[in-house]
């Protein structure tokens, strides 16, 4: 596929523009549904751009993720997370434990 590198990139784009728009989703409900988050992909793009030698920390690269600075973000939408929230995050962990 000749365009495999700008569809992925226009599809990361893409993701980045949705979870921007769905800040009522927390990262823990992305951790348990999905098993990553804001801040995962925030490491692998800052990880990549090591691997390519550019410089871009993990602070630029979660700014770039959540559209803001993460201080911001949170103030404006991060909540605590729900015992049950946390219940299940504990329990998606144990199971990882369990398959390895």
């Amino acid at each position: 596929m000749d365009n495999q590198i700008e569809l992925e990139a226009a599809a990361f784009r893409r993701l980045l523009q949705h979870l921007q728009l769905h800040t009522d989703v927390q990262n823990i409900d992305l951790m348990i549904t999905a098993d990553f988050c804001r801040n995962c992909l925030a490491k692998w793009y800052a990880e990549a751009a090591q691997n390519a030698g550019i410089a871009v920390d993990y602070e630029q690269a979660r700014t770039l993720v959540y559209g803001m600075p993460y201080a911001e973000w949170k103030n404006r939408y991060q909540t605590d997370a729900t015992p049950e929230q946390l219940a299940a995050y504990q329990a998606k962990q144990a199971a990882k434990e369990n398959h390895k």
